[in-house]
């Protein structure tokens, strides 16, 4: 587990406090899929707050550790851009532990007015973060002893927001992961380039080391089901990721799923202009997983209409180690938006990734 900030004894009390009058996590499971078992969920973050700050909004989800992972903070309006350290288990269980705010280079704080993240990556030796910021948007390395921006990774032109380039405001870099060897990370778009059309979006490939230089070195073309846009992205090898796409309708609620992405003879698309009339084979074949609305239940409330009300606002998915019987472990995570009608629920699975 990488480094902790020491805490006041106030700030242990009040962590003491939170996690013992947070809701419980139904002892309730089951199978989302014939791939997927759903193992329980916590809602135990839910409106709590760390050393002052609101455990809200969060986007983005790294393990780090079989019991540790960082939260990477969205839209943070008027407070500063940061990320939560968290003590997670596969049962679940989950709890804060430690926060880091995110500093511009002159040692001042980003907020919401020029930050709104949405992808993380933990580089190897957990001393520095990349995180994406949808706005511009941007990839920062930020390092993690004092939260202090040491680095950016390019951006091709095409990927700004209009009119600087050819993608849409809040539809850009909603994603980003990371290959076992830290010299492959993935940049999903969370929406199309305007020549490209609609549910047809891009993924760029950055090749380089953890902690250092990155570059572009391709681009992938995925196809998102009608209607859903791409939202998360996990590397599980060198041939396959695991995609998350999500919408949300008013009165209806969420539609959450998981595929799995194959890479196998992936096409380079960068030199092609629009993917608008591109023939099926250009697109990354991908396979359902589970449809989150097919999970159990398992004693979950909604705050707002929901086909299930296991569902929320879900945007972070991360893979974590083995569990016993050969399964991976899959963690979800939703983004209340700051919201009263939403959650901030953390959702615990196994998934058979052949």
């Amino acid at each position: 587990m990488r480094w902790q900030k020491p805490l006041a004894a106030a700030v242990v009390l009040t962590a003491l406090t939170t996690t013992l009058t947070a809701s419980a996590t139904p002892a309730a499971g089951g199978a989302c899929s014939p791939d997927a078992r759903f193992l329980g969920f916590s809602d135990a973050l839910d409106k709590t707050t760390f050393e002052g700050q609101p455990v809200a909004g969060l986007s983005a989800l790294n393990v780090t550790d079989r019991n540790s992972a960082v939260a990477l903070v969205d839209n943070v309006g008027t407070t500063p851009a940061r990320v939560f350290d968290l003590t997670i288990s596969s049962k679940p269980t989950v709890s804060v532990d430690g926060m880091t705010i995110l500093r511009r280079p002159d040692g001042t704080p980003y907020t919401g007015a020029d930050f709104d993240g949405e992808g993380l990556v933990v580089e190897r030796g957990d001393r520095t973060v990349l995180a994406t910021s949808e706005r511009e948007p941007s990839i920062r390395r930020f390092r993690l002893s004092d939260g202090l921006q040491v680095g950016s990774l390019p951006v091709p032109a095409r990927f700004q927001v209009a009119p600087a380039g050819e993608a849409t405001t809040n539809a850009t870099f909603e994603s980003l992961a990371v290959s076992r060897d830290g010299l492959s990370l993935y940049a999903g778009m969370e929406g199309p380039l305007a020549p490209d059309g609609l549910g047809r979006n891009r993924i760029i490939r950055y090749a380089g080391l953890p902690g250092h230089d990155y570059r572009p070195v391709a681009q992938y073309a995925y196809k998102t089901d009608p209607g859903l846009s791409l939202v998360e992205l996990a590397v599980v090898d060198h041939d396959t990721l695991v995609s998350m796409e999500r919408t949300f309708v008013a009165g209806v609620g969420n539609t959450i799923r998981v595929f799995t992405v194959s890479l196998r003879r992936a096409a380079d698309v960068t030199a092609q202009a629009s993917l608008a009339d591109a023939p099926d084979k250009v697109f990354l074949q991908k396979e359902l997983l589970f449809d989150l609305v097919n999970c159990p239940p398992s004693g979950a409330v909604a705050k707002q209409p929901q086909p299930n009300p296991l569902l929320d606002n879900v945007e972070a998915l991360a893979l974590g180690g083995y569990l016993p019987g050969g399964r991976r472990q899959l963690y979800l995570l939703s983004d209340d938006n700051n919201g009263a009608t939403q959650i901030t629920r953390f959702y615990s699975l196994a998934v058979d990734l052949h």
